[in-house]
């Protein structure tokens, strides 16, 4: 699976990614929980190897992708759209990127492709998505895309010796449809093949 943007390439992830990943979670300002302050090698081949694993999933419903800007080939974090509900056709999207990456829009770019991906190849109903009530620069990607926030979680995660709250975001097709279609997004090389599950439960069958 193959989505591309103006400037960005959404790709399926490579057992070598990992050297890449570990560079970019080592950053001193990349954000992390207690539970790994300190990534290590083996920490990163286990991140990469579950989103290969993703890809076998039969049918497939979480599609994880590496985030690599155009003509350079350097990953520069992730982005996908996890299916949490395939009778509801909700599904959850997350993304990160590299510090070095920060401010640039991409993720605001890999993420309205990843949306178009799900609610037109996966025929999505709803979309939410989840940030630190701290980290507004995530709540601006997340509103420049149409997300609505519907509630805050108090004290939700303890996070560097103190506990944080965590907002909630959704969007429903019929909101993503009235926005002005993504630009610079193609249709998606080897997307899901197994979509029938979705199709099926909406035609009843």
């Amino acid at each position: 699976m193959l989505l591309t943007t103006d400037r960005l390439l959404l790709r399926e992830f490579e057992e070598g990614d990992w050297e890449a990943v570990l560079a970019y979670q080592s950053d001193q300002r990349y954000p992390r929980h207690d539970a790994w302050r300190e990534r290590a090698e083996e920490d990163a081949r286990r991140f990469v190897r579950m989103f290969i694993d993703w890809q076998r999933e039969e049918p497939r419903r979480r599609f994880q992708l590496a985030i690599v800007p155009r003509g350079e080939g350097r990953l520069i974090g992730n982005c996908g759209v996890r299916v949490t509900s395939a009778a509801a056709r909700e599904a959850e999207i997350g993304y990160e990127l590299d510090p070095r990456g920060w401010g640039r829009g991409y993720a605001t770019e890999a993420a309205r492709a990843m949306l178009a991906f799900g609610f037109g190849t996966l025929r999505l109903h709803r979309v939410t998505a989840r940030c630190l009530a701290e980290n507004v620069a995530s709540a601006r990607v997340l509103e420049r895309l149409g997300l609505r926030q519907e509630g805050r979680l108090r004290e939700h995660e303890w996070i560097e010796g103190r506990w944080r709250d965590t907002l909630l975001y959704a969007i429903l097709d019929r909101e993503w449809r009235l926005q002005a279609r993504p630009a610079g997004v193609t249709k998606p090389a080897g997307a899901w093949r197994k979509t029938g599950a979705l199709r099926r439960r909406r035609r009843g069958g």
